[in-house]
């Protein structure tokens, strides 16, 4: 026997507060709605951020504590937040233009019109405005470990970036990746979801949406537990579905909507971590995350940056090497950086709901990305020997203490035996024709949907190569925008 649910009425409901969904509460603000958003994690503040440690506020701010797995051979960690701001607030601020090129081309292959570099650029433009975009300036005696990539770069002869970040008066307090504690990055929860709320949004966190019910193509009914536990029920006449990359085409799935394809191919990127140890220090505990970024390989997907550092993440990164080591490492960690090689994966990942309200990932790496990770890390060790590095802490437990012995290390490793993390998963619910392998079409609505808009990395045609963050809002603005516009001149 169902329990007694609370039927709350609304005009447009926003599910998920992220770069996508927060993009959809403050852009129908704006136009005269008062959007309700729902958040399935905690809404926390700065002040929450400072007086918890790292570790309790990465249990608290990611699912499954940051580590959710991705089946395969390796399994992956993955990382994603659940609170208000989504993840933007556990992320290193990175946002970069959606790249001209990669919106051509999928305009190509996909059949999508509109979504042009030409046509994204106000978006881009308000968004680098609203979260005070810039390249970061380097602080006296501050970032020596983007400093070292740089110079091991010039050294080589390859090119680097200062990197493009969401922040304002960064502190260094090193701690990004679990929550800025001075409110230094502008996350969602720091600048679009404050903006929604001016205009009339609510949002409500600690809710969890267990399922859209439908008929005829048009959304009738979203079923939600409230912090309580409390049965509810909202009736809205719009839906912007924004439950990221993973949650959601599970919410799709459960919901019987496009179930044979939401979530059956998901684009994404992996992270290897190295760590480095100089003869001069470093104090990488004192710098912030990625300042300088060698993109000198970006065009086949592979970009390489420092960092965070505490000892907590070092001796996670050199897990499985003998206590000494790891000991040595950490009485010499202002002698040690951290980098990582990010590559974008043309094998997928697959996502699907299990019975019970669980979820199961599973990926399948193709031997061209073992070849692309093995390359990925021969250029990173590299750089860092180019750099004045004494040793470079590898997969597979390996310490290179010179560049000679890069590529004997390199021609034997394997890839499956790595430690691999992802943050960045995208396209589980692309737009695009549908001849094309397109789930939704340019206003973000799976195909025989009229109210339903899909307005986060689920929507993205395939991976990003970059941070996908500045894409998925410029995505985000441009769907809200098409749907405001066909709305008027009537309330919806």
């Amino acid at each position: 026997m169902d329990r007694r649910r609370t039927v709350i009425d609304c005009a447009s409901l926003v599910i998920g507060s992220g770069a996508g969904g927060a993009v959809a509460a403050r852009a129908l603000a704006l136009a005269g709605d008062e959007p309700l958003v729902l958040e399935e994690g905690p809404e926390v503040s700065d002040a929450d951020l400072a007086a918890r440690s790292p570790a309790e506020n990465m249990r608290r701010l990611y699912r499954d504590a940051g580590l959710s797995p991705i089946h395969g051979r390796p399994t992956i960690a993955f990382g994603e937040g659940r609170c208000v701001g989504g993840t933007t607030v556990v992320n290193g601020g990175l946002l970069w233009h959606p790249p001209a090129d990669l919106l051509a081309r999928w305009a190509r292959e996909f059949g999508i019109d509109g979504y042009g570099a030409e046509h994204l650029a106000p978006h881009a433009r308000e968004i680098t405005r609203r979260l005070s975009v810039h390249t970061q300036l380097e602080r006296a005696h501050a970032n020596q470990d983007s400093r070292l990539l740089a110079m091991g770069a010039d050294a080589l002869g390859w090119r680097t970036n200062g990197a493009r970040r969401a922040i304002r008066g960064c502190r260094h307090s090193n701690r990004c990746a679990t929550g800025c504690p001075t409110g230094a990055k502008q996350s969602m929860a720091l600048t679009y979801l404050p903006d929604a709320r001016r205009g009339g949004a609510r949002i409500h966190p600690d809710t969890r949406v267990v399922r859209l019910a439908h008929h005829a193509g048009v959304v009738t009914e979203v079923r939600a537990v409230g912090p309580d536990g409390e049965a509810l029920s909202y009736r809205p006449e719009m839906v912007f579905l924004a439950a990221g990359a993973l949650g959601t085409p599970v919410l799709l799935q459960r919901s019987g909507i496009h179930e044979r394809t939401a979530g059956r191919r998901v684009a994404f990127h992996v992270n290897v971590r190295l760590h480095a140890r100089f003869p001069e220090p470093v104090r990488a505990r004192d710098a912030t995350i990625f300042t300088t970024q060698l993109r000198e390989f970006a065009d086949l997907g592979i970009l390489v940056m420092p960092t965070n550092l505490t000892p907590g993440t070092l001796a996670a990164g050199l897990a499985g090497h003998p206590p000494h080591v790891v000991d040595g490492m950490l009485a010499d960690i202002d002698h040690v950086g951290a980098y990582t090689a990010q590559v974008r994966m043309s094998g997928p990942v697959r996502v699907r709901a299990l019975p019970g309200g669980g979820r199961l990932l599973s990926h399948r790496i193709r031997a061209s990305d073992r070849e692309l990770l093995r390359f990925a890390v021969e250029r990173a060790a590299r750089v860092l020997f180019a750099a004045g590095a004494v040793e470079v802490y590898a997969p597979e437990r390996r310490i290179l203490r010179r560049a000679a012995h890069v590529d004997a290390f390199t021609a034997r490793a394997d890839p499956r035996r790595w430690d691999l993390v992802s943050v960045h998963a995208m396209a589980s619910c692309p737009m695009g024709d549908p001849d094309r392998g397109g789930m939704c079409d340019g206003y973000g609505r799976p195909y025989g949907f009229r109210n339903l808009h899909i307005c986060d990395a689920a929507v993205l045609p395939g991976a990003t190569g970059v941070s996908p963050q500045g894409t998925i809002m410029a995505f985000a603005h441009e769907i809200v925008a098409r749907h405001v516009a066909s709305a008027l001149p009537v309330r919806c």
